[in-house]
């Protein structure tokens, strides 16, 4: 499992940012569509929101790719 560290200061991370950052998406502008295809899930919840604010804890799964959890 991945960890991604949000940054000082601040309490999470926007859904669709992640994505981006761990090179899930290759563009912002794909991000929709990845996450209206079902591939996306939150603590094991699929989640279609791009702008769904992550905390520390938190576990995202992208279908292919390796899980990634915020910390």
């Amino acid at each position: 499992m991945r960890t991604i560290e949000i940054r000082p200061g601040e309490e999470s991370i926007r859904l669709g940012q992640l994505l981006k950052l761990v090179d899930a998406v290759p563009s912002g502008a794909q991000v929709k569509d990845v996450l209206a295809s079902g591939d996306v899930t939150v603590n094991g919840e699929p989640e279609e929101r791009r702008g769904r604010q992550l905390h520390r804890g938190d576990v995202v799964s992208v279908v292919g790719q390796e899980d990634v959890r915020v910390d």
